[in-house]
């Protein structure tokens, strides 16, 4: 995107109203602004402090910032059941994540982020804020088809008008900005690539609140776009390839992680993958991808762009083997004209063409063709100077933006630009590139900005993010995605016209409409496309133009990965005691939570209460796990009658609860008791009531 960059100048933060220290930071490494003085009124503080905390506590690493502003004027919260303010997160670090859903270099950060979230769960919150380029993306349902796809598992504000990213100076995708647990702006900073910066701008940072006493370690809990998925035998597939020769149709099944191989009539041949996330070679059932893409099919070999590993794949369909062919599985951070196949960092490969002998990429990260001579053990550049725009000419000086799919006819190769929303052309024997659909060659990046939805010649014409393209016969097939159509191209006049799709997000058949559709493939007289956001693949009979569902005969998901159950773990605090309980004798006992909450927040049952009751004394026994009974504003255990007579239990419970009960953020609690109880014979107490108080949490 234009403007995009590691940092973005010290003047502009001047201009905004801000400025950054995190390039101080990087210049004075881990001494923080060592030679700055807080506030008096930290350096106070810091004298009822131990002194080894005293250290910390006088070298504030951002002192004196002013109040960030607030989170208000957003359309909509994803990620939760309801807004979020900066007062509700007050006591974390927050980090604001600005971005697009289309924009690759905001694809790659994600990672960064999830790593981030792992390594701080109770003392940073991650809120994305999306700012869209396109008009596509200022819809909120396709925003949280995007959270479901790239599994984003933090609030996201739709900030469809921008509110939020203006109040912040905000001016490139992607862009961070920091946030104390005092409500203070930190800095800004911009671009990818900036893990290692921000885990030792954190660490600093949590420490000195963490000492100060500012720090709240409470767990939050968000209500995730996730859980609204229902589980379908394809997940948002990518990318579609026909072998019409062995009539099959190879479907990257991209967020189950594998390649799906079916008959043309819907029989189920083979899986390709474990459908867990991973970069392991080896047979179909234990090899592992990472939201695969394109393929290209030469002989019985099959290469898959294996995306977000960063990496690409072979698969020898005779052998039913798995092996990687390029890339370390890590993303490359700079750009380079290329070098050996697996020692060599690739960048977001998308998809995968052959001519004569040599695989075509569409490497996405640094907006360039690359290619690789098959048999040798080399793969770089081969077309594009890395700058993302649409330029024409030579094959080193032209330019692409983000390059997504990749179709052949003869020595040419067509290419779709999904962030420049053009189409264009390579040719092989000429080495040079055009542009056939779509604007080109404007100054200072314009052409990134030109889109539409508008047939016409050339470059009156007008796509938004088209993510597929099909040569066929002098025209071509496009997958206009985000204008939810598919369009043609006639390749003698470069006239633009629609083909199918009413431009209305949906699902119909009838007239058809499509969400968001990235893949294609022919066979004969019938297209494939791949209709992502439906979870489908769509047939198209080029005879009448009618469209039908793709139904693939025996196949279902891959079976969840395990999920390790930390519930009960123990909670670092001390146990609470309870005076000794005399209980009746056979009967079933219920125990009675009622917590003392902060004010404005309630129990909910959107944040499920799980509990374990175990014998203190008995290291055999019987651990009872289950989940609790939110009633009110209480909690409620239903165990059977207990065996033993006596004897010390242990109760473990896990709880959440949020703003007027319903709000966007919820907190999580877990707590322990330490209950002695005694069996009675004539005892009549079935019940247990305990207190907690969470006030002042």
């Amino acid at each position: 995107m234009p403007g995009k960059q590691v940092f973005l100048n010290r003047s502009h933060f001047i201009a905004s109203g801000f400025f950054l220290a995190i390039t101080s930071i990087l210049l004075c490494g881990s001494s923080l602004l060592a030679d700055e003085k807080t506030p008096a009124k930290e350096s106070k503080q810091s004298e009822k402090t131990s002194p080894e905390k005293k250290e910390v506590i006088e070298k504030n690493p951002f002192p004196n910032r002013p109040a960030a502003p607030s989170l208000d004027g957003g359309k909509e919260w994803l990620n939760t059941s309801g807004e979020i303010t900066l007062k509700d997160l007050r006591g974390k670090v927050v980090l604001i994540d600005f971005w697009t859903y289309c924009c690759i270099n905001c694809m790659h950060v994600l990672p960064d982020l999830a790593y981030l979230e792992k390594k701080y769960p109770n003392e940073l919150v991650v809120i994305g804020c999306h700012s869209a380029k396109f008009e596509n993306e200022k819809d909120t349902d396709n925003i949280r088809r995007a959270i479901q796809r790239y599994e984003i598992k933090h609030p996201v504000i739709n900030d469809s008008n921008m509110t939020v990213w203006r109040k912040y100076g905000v001016r490139a995708w992607p862009s961070m900005v920091l946030i104390d647990p005092e409500g203070k702006y930190c800095g800004h900073l911009s671009g990818e690539g900036n893990r290692e910066i921000l885990v030792k701008v954190l660490d600093q940072l949590i420490a000195y609140h963490r000492a100060k006493g500012t720090l709240d370690e409470t767990p939050f809990q968000f209500e995730l776009e996730s859980a609204k998925l229902k589980p379908t035998p394809l997940k948002f597939p990518g990318k579609l390839l026909a072998d019409v020769p062995h009539q099959r149709l190879f479907i990257s099944d991209s967020n189950h992680n594998r390649i799906v191989i079916t008959s043309l009539d819907g029989k189920l041949i083979d899986v390709i993958g474990s459908g867990q996330i991973g970069k392991k070679d080896g047979d179909y059932k234990t090899a592992s991808f990472d939201h695969p893409q394109g393929m290209a099919l030469v002989g019985n070999t099959l290469y898959v762009a294996d995306t977000e590993n960063h990496m690409i794949r072979t698969v020898d369909l005779s052998k039913k083997e798995v092996q990687t062919l390029a890339g370390t599985g890590e993303q490359a951070r700079h750009r380079s004209p290329g070098g050996k196949l697996r020692e060599l960092a690739l960048n977001s490969p998308w998809a995968l063409a052959e001519i004569n002998g040599v695989l075509y990429i569409c490497m996405a990260g640094p907006h360039q063709i690359w290619s690789h001579k098959l048999g040798s053990d080399q793969i770089g550049v081969y077309a594009g100077s890395g700058r993302e725009d649409i330029t024409n000419g030579s094959l080193e000086a032209s330019a692409f933006a983000q390059t997504s799919d990749i179709t052949v006819d003869g020595d040419l190769f067509y290419v779709v630009d999904s962030e420049g929303s053009a189409v264009r052309k390579v040719d092989t024997k000429q080495k040079n590139v055009t542009t056939i659909a779509g604007t080109s060659d404007l100054e200072r990046g314009r052409s990134l900005f030109e889109f539409g939805d508008k047939d016409g010649i050339g470059e009156k014409s007008r796509l938004q993010h088209p993510l597929g393209v099909l040569y066929d016969k002098g025209r071509l097939f496009v997958a206009d995605t985000y204008n939810h159509k598919l369009k043609t191209i006639d390749l003698k006049t470069n006239e633009v016209k629609t083909f199918l799709g009413t431009g209305k997000d949906g699902a119909a058949l009838n007239p058809v409409e499509f969400s968001e559709p990235s893949g294609l493939a022919l066979a004969g007289d019938r297209l494939f496309v791949a209709d992502t956001n439906n979870h489908r693949i769509c047939v198209v009979n080029l005879k009448d133009n009618k469209v039908s569902e793709f139904k693939i005969q025996g196949l279902s998901p891959p079976s969840p990965p395990k999920k390790t159950d930390n519930s009960f773990a123990a909670t670092g605090k001390q146990s609470l005691t309870v005076p000794p309980q005399k209980l009746a004798a056979n009967s079933p006992l219920k125990i009675s939570v009622v917590p003392k909450l902060p004010a404005e927040f309630k129990l909910s049952p959107l944040a499920p209460a799980k509990f374990s009751f175990k014998s203190d004394t008995d290291a055999q026994g019987t651990v009872l796990k289950g989940k609790a009974k939110v009633a009110g504003d209480q909690i409620v255990i239903e165990l059977p009658a207990l065996k033993n007579q006596e004897g010390t239990y242990l109760l473990n419970l896990r709880f959440g609860y949020c703003r007027d009960g319903v709000g966007g953020l919820c907190k999580q609690h877990t707590a322990q008791w330490k209950i002695p109880i005694q069996i009675e014979a004539n005892g009549k107490t079935k019940q247990i009531a305990l207190a907690l108080d969470l006030s002042k949490d």
